[in-house]
């Protein structure tokens, strides 16, 4: 059987071999990950609800399928975790948030529901800030989710706790989502690789409001530390589904596993530094560009024509108007109810939503088609875009940088994050590849981009650089 050490480090897919060639059982692997949860989740933060006894009770059921000779998923056995946005039946389900504190899901998310038939043992909800408001992970239910790499620091968010999860070697894999960037924010911060699909990719169920289309622009996907890892959980994510939410994609996908194969030769990509002027600390703008260039060495013909959907402050008033408003029309009953139990970063954004008028909705919208125009525009010439993922590495919890590169930020909460939620407005899949550690220690990213519905050219681009630049050997400190 192989050792302790080893199986914290190893992928899912390496893990899974090892199940379903009888070296190591699920129970074992269960037991490894609750264990680990335990110990390092005083530390980190990354759960805020373990299931220890629906786990091993799962775990016990994937050794029985062994046994019985049944066909295995292709996650069969290996620890997991689901984000606490996202409903695990009979589990506690709190959004990242008090008032929500004993809530209990009624029914799986479809994209647990599909996870489990893959043959994954889910562990626990990871943490989140309180329904994936902003890009940090704090909330009223405790100390907020801290980074693997510096305790001080933020792990990102929304996924924060996800992240963090996998950074730590908890699991290899989670499941998290990304509405502004919280899947690309916490794996950029803690230097795993994550990727937000194509909108509508991975199904949801239509739940009204919950789901507001067109402008519900969260995506279900993977943070793992290995690209293959990544491909194979999107791969059980995806695809059609007859229930799903207006604007699923619902054409089969196509097979990202194969796709991990086939490089970046002769493909055209572009390299942006600043999307036409955002703020960007030097340091981060210098690692990012200077990985861009290696797609060059790696055979692609990298260009730098410019990228700019707008002026970055009009960018991102189009998207607080819009992912404002959904937040107050599905919550902003909690002002009145539970507002003394809300965090004060929620309620600024339940109040902007209620004060957005019909005129700026209409406004925010059509801007949002414009981009959109853009990007299709963009990437009907380009068959990727490079830039950094965000524009500043961790910074201490609470202390959000308000200037970078000696130039504001746009907003004091989000001001790090300009590179990832206009891609979350024009629909295209987005992916961070981990690109080195900055001066303080702390892990930088890579974001490329892809045309609508190519994830297998934004996963072929990340295996190639994970190929020639190794990334998953890594250890953060606190692990």
């Amino acid at each position: 059987m192989a050792n302790t050490i080893e199986l914290e480090w190893t992928p899912a897919h390496r893990l899974r071999d090892l199940v379903a060639g009888k070296e190591i059982s699920p129970v074992e692997l269960t037991q490894l990950a609750l264990s680990r949860a335990e110990s390092l989740n005083p530390k980190l933060n990354a759960f805020l609800t373990l299931i220890p006894e629906k786990a091993m009770a799962w775990a016990k059921e994937a050794e029985a399928a062994i046994m019985r000779g049944d066909e295995l998923g292709p996650l069969h056995g290996v620890p997991t975790s689901i984000k606490d946005l996202e409903g695990v039946e009979g589990v506690r389900q709190t959004n990242g948030s008090l008032p929500f504190k004993d809530h209990v899901s009624p029914a799986d998310a479809l994209s647990t529901e599909r996870i489990k038939r893959a043959g994954a043992i889910i562990i626990g909800k990871t943490n989140t800030s309180e329904f994936g408001h902003i890009g940090t992970n704090e909330n009223r239910l405790g100390d907020a989710c801290r980074n693997p790499w510096n305790t001080e620091c933020t792990s990102g968010a929304s996924s924060g706790g996800a992240g963090a999860s996998v950074a730590a070697g908890i699991t290899s894999i989670a499941q998290g989502s990304d509405g502004g960037g919280s899947i690309r924010i916490p794996s950029g911060l803690c230097g795993i690789f994550g990727i937000k699909p194509s909108q509508g990719r991975v199904p949801r169920r239509d739940e009204s409001l919950n789901n507001w289309h067109p402008i519900n622009f969260s995506n279900v996907g993977p943070l793992t530390r290995d690209v293959r890892d990544a491909a194979i959980l999107l791969q059980v994510l995806a695809g059609p589904a007859p229930d799903a939410e207006p604007g699923t994609i619902q054409s089969e996908p196509p097979d990202f596993v194969e796709a991990l194969g086939k490089g970046v030769q002769g493909l055209k990509i572009a390299w942006s530094p600043d999307l036409g002027g955002v703020p960007v600390d030097p340091e981060v703008r210098q690692a990012a560009e200077k990985a861009a260039h290696r797609f060059a060495d790696l055979g692609a013909e990298l260009d730098e024509p410019g990228f700019k959907l707008g002026d970055g402050e009009e960018v991102f008033w189009a998207f607080t108007a819009m992912y404002r408003s959904k937040a107050y029309a599905v919550n902003g009953h909690l002002l009145e109810e539970r507002r003394d139990d809300l965090t004060d970063y929620f309620i600024e954004g339940l109040e902007g939503g209620k004060n957005t008028t019909s005129k700026e909705l209409y406004v925010a919208q059509s801007r949002i088609n414009r981009y959109r125009a853009y990007a299709r525009d963009f990437f009907s010439r380009y068959d990727l875009l490079l830039t950094p993922s965000l524009a500043a590495p961790a910074f201490p919890i609470g202390e959000h940088p308000e200037t970078l590169g000696g130039k504001p930020v746009a907003h004091r909460l989000w001001g790090f994050t300009p590179f990832t939620y206009p891609f979350n407005m024009t629909g295209n899949p987005a992916a961070t590849v981990p690109i080195g550690l900055s001066e303080s220690g702390l892990p930088m990213g890579l974001q490329i981009v892809g045309g609508f519905a190519r994830e297998e050219t934004v996963l072929a681009a990340a295996a190639a650089f994970e190929q020639a630049h190794p990334w998953a050997g890594r250890r953060p400190p606190t692990s």
